[in-house]
């Protein structure tokens, strides 16, 4: 199955600088309720320049990233979130955002909206837009092959992007920071059930810290629409039991709904 998904991969693209595959062939080979999406990786453009931008084991260039995930026996159970050398926030928050889900690095597909390097997205030599249509055909392979039921997306123009192609435009949950800066992070459905979460860039916001940590939107989003995410979720409710008031039972669906909101 990954074979084929890197052959969606526009051949135009497999010698310019960047990478298709943040996780490994484990993730990409299995079913998945989530997928991560970033806007498109960071650093340099030039496709030898290592010393700017993360490092990474996989090499520079789309074709050495795809080369790695297909030969390499280290990539079975490989994550660039967990297994790079970033150490930076993006890693820290991607890595808490799978903790407080209970997902491993390696069983989650992670990849970019678009497959090109940049220091920004603005410096990108073709218009993001353009570029996301022309990567858009293997991430839409993904999400129908795996069964995904969430889209992680990590800062709004990845966020913009796969709602457009996803048609998700009910807007169902929403995280506003509470340290003054007030950021939004958002959830959407489609008409099919499936959800994009657009969550504030992880490079820019802790979601480690309290006052900007907007994963639960992505916790909420898995209890939802799948029933295994809701079944670990009842198991984790402290005295988790019906509560009699005033004569009358309170839900199931109520105590969840306290619960959630001492996070």
């Amino acid at each position: 199955m990954i074979e084929e998904f890197a052959k969606l991969v526009p051949e135009s693209l497999l010698h310019e600088s960047g990478a298709v595959f943040y996780s490994g062939r484990r993730a990409f080979t299995q079913p998945s309720d989530l997928y991560i999406l970033g806007s498109n990786p960071g650093g340099s453009s030039a496709p030898d320049n290592a010393a700017i931008g993360p490092k990474n084991a996989t090499g520079r260039r789309l074709s050495d990233n795809i080369d790695f995930i297909l030969r390499n026996p280290k990539a079975e159970h490989w994550s660039a979130y967990r297994d790079e050398p970033w150490n930076n926030r993006l890693q820290k928050s991607v890595l808490h955002l799978l903790n407080r889900v209970d997902l491993k690095p390696d069983e989650v597909p992670a990849s970019e909206v678009v497959f090109l390097r940049s220091k920004s997205i603005s410096e990108l030599e073709v218009p993001f837009e353009r570029l996301a249509k022309k990567c858009w055909q293997f991430h839409q392979a993904v999400i129908d092959r795996l069964g995904v039921k969430v889209v992680v997306c990590i800062g709004k123009k990845a966020g913009e992007a796969a709602r457009h192609r996803l048609k998700a435009y009910t807007a169902t949950d929403e995280f506003t920071e509470s340290n003054g800066r007030g950021w939004e992070s958002l959830t959407h459905r489609n008409g099919y059930g499936l959800y994009v979460v657009t969550l504030t860039h992880a490079s820019q916001a802790d979601w480690t810290k309290p006052a900007s940590d907007p994963t639960n939107l992505v916790r909420r989003a898995l209890i939802r629409t799948d029933t295994k995410h809701r079944a670990l979720y009842l198991e984790r409710l402290r005295n988790y039991k019906p509560i009699r008031i005033g004569g009358e039972m309170i839900s199931d669906t109520v105590v969840r709904m306290r619960e959630e909101s001492r996070y």
